[in-house]
């Protein structure tokens, strides 16, 4: 089996090194590039599995990509920041990536971080990466929702985590807390606030009316039920 393909986007060279060397360690092909130009550029012929990517580039803006990262490449996008504020940290999520990582940081931490989302994006032995649901079909190997007619909207990595967790347990309350536990990240406003963005996004490409949604609804001081039914092909 090939070994996870980790790209790693930092204008700090010893930053550059010292993950690379540490993802080396644990088993991992890295690529490493200092400026946006060069990393995209590499995007054109390599498929990450996973994206590190810092927020202060010298020719791009680091938020932008993430965004980009998140709905065309399907590859898990961590973000690698000396950004601290909350509102930086959830401005990241809510624009696609997987997670934040905050310099300075351990490197083993970030490998760590990296063996839990691969783990928690690989698809169930049991479970195929198409499902069938009122009318419309997700494809998870393409992160592409289509309607009946073939009409297909992307969705980002993130969103489709989510709409996975929705659809493995349809007609089921799913917490909080089971939320934050099969998706990861920290419990607190910052994890909230990222869920309730993904499962807005994904209403709206779903098409649902936001005062009267038929598939994805909120229980209020609960979690949410997703009521489609669904199969998976």
């Amino acid at each position: 089996m090939t070994a996870p393909l980790v790209t790693i986007l930092d204008d700090e060279p010893e930053i550059r090194t010292m993950l690379a060397d540490a993802l080396g360690e644990a088993g991992f092909r890295t690529m490493a590039f200092g400026r946006a130009t060069e990393f995209e550029a590499a995007l054109r012929q390599a498929h990450p599995d996973v994206c590190l990517v810092d927020l202060s580039l010298p020719d791009r803006d680091g938020l932008a990509l993430v965004h980009r990262l998140a709905l065309e490449q399907g590859a898990t996008v961590i973000i690698i920041s000396g950004r601290a504020q909350v509102q930086d940290r959830v401005t990241g999520l809510e624009l696609g990536a997987d997670d934040y990582i905050i310099k300075p940081f351990d490197p083993a931490e970030v490998v760590a971080r990296i063996r839990a989302r691969l783990r928690r994006g690989a698809p169930a032995p049991q479970t195929s990466a198409t499902a069938q649901f009122n009318g419309w079909t997700a494809h998870f190997d393409r992160y592409v929702l289509a309607d009946e007619a073939g009409v297909e909207t992307a969705f980002s990595h993130a969103e489709g985590e989510v709409l996975r967790l929705f659809l493995d347990r349809p007609k089921r309350l799913i917490s909080r807390q089971a939320m934050q536990e099969g998706l990861g990240g920290a419990a607190g406003d910052s994890f909230d606030r990222a869920m309730d963005v993904r499962i807005s996004r994904l209403r709206t490409k779903l098409r649902e009316d936001p005062r009267n949604p038929r598939l994805i609804k909120t229980i209020y001081g609960a979690g949410y039920i997703f009521l489609g039914d669904v199969t998976w092909l």
